[in-house]
């Protein structure tokens, strides 16, 4: 089974990079399931009904989320809803939505999608992303071999010591939330693929996203600014995995940046 992983979709030139560029990557890669962050996809914050179905129809079959998971009010309702949109697992309480979800590939060959949460430099009230992260995914493993985690953490640390602590259980944990792609992808010795961010999905020109001038201006004064999606050019970052179908182990790792 071959799996994308698309790192962070920003605004509105984030998803017109998917919509450009997916349709060519899937039959380039013989892509089975494509698996996409989407917390920063409406407006550089948050996720919408409009936006999330975009994306479904642009061929994206799972959407993860993060720390702006509650970014747009409307969208909790679309959490609740859209069983193909996962938000992370170790939110504590009744929160909107669902941490994991199995999905289906065209073959109906399975695929696990875990969302989890870091708290190191980042949400310290979220519960603990390596035992939530052991529960779920030895759930998932009951459901199919293969089990795909977004870890969406700041910490390089965290992500490093979650890669190792799901290694052999998990086919894949790819960092996302930094927006800045690292080289590191590798396959770990129990066969889980590893990168510890996959990039950002969006403008090039900015600031991880954001018009850089505001963050100029932000860093500069200290004040309060208003950030807006930055314009201009864009690129889809990601890793593809190659997956063992019966053991559930990575067997090839491809880190791509394709630009618009």
């Amino acid at each position: 089974m071959r799996i994308l992983l698309i790192g962070d979709i920003v605004g509105r030139p984030g998803r017109q990079a998917v919509r450009q560029l997916l349709p060519r990557l899937r039959e380039l890669h013989r892509l089975d399931v494509v698996v996409a962050n989407g917390e920063n996809a409406a407006g550089g914050f948050g996720i919408t009904r409009e936006v999330g179905e975009e994306l479904l129809a642009a061929g994206v079959d799972v959407l993860t989320m993060g720390n702006h998971a509650w970014g747009k009010r409307d969208g909790f309702a679309y959490l609740e809803e859209e069983s193909r949109v996962v938000r992370p697992a170790n939110y504590p309480g009744p929160c909107p939505g669902r941490g994991s979800v199995v999905v289906a590939a065209a073959d109906g060959r399975r695929v696990g999608v875990l969302n989890l949460g870091g708290r190191v430099f980042f949400v310290n009230d979220l519960d603990c992303p390596f035992r939530v992260g052991m529960l779920e995914a030895q759930r998932l493993r009951q459901q199919t071999p293969v089990v795909v985690v977004d870890f969406h953490a700041e910490a390089t640390s965290e992500k490093v010591a979650l890669g190792y602590h799901l290694d052999g259980l998990a086919s894949v944990v790819a960092g996302t939330h930094t927006h800045v792609q690292t080289a590191d992808e590798r396959i770990l010795p129990g066969g889980t693929a590893y990168i510890t961010d996959l990039g950002m999905t969006g403008p090039v020109e900015g600031v991880i996203g954001i018009r850089k001038e505001l963050v100029l201006e932000r860093f500069l004064t200290q004040l309060p600014v208003r950030f807006e999606v930055e314009r201009g050019p864009s690129v889809l970052s990601g890793m593809v995995v190659e997956v063992d179908d019966d053991s559930g182990q990575a067997r090839r790792v491809l880190r791509i940046q394709e630009h618009c």
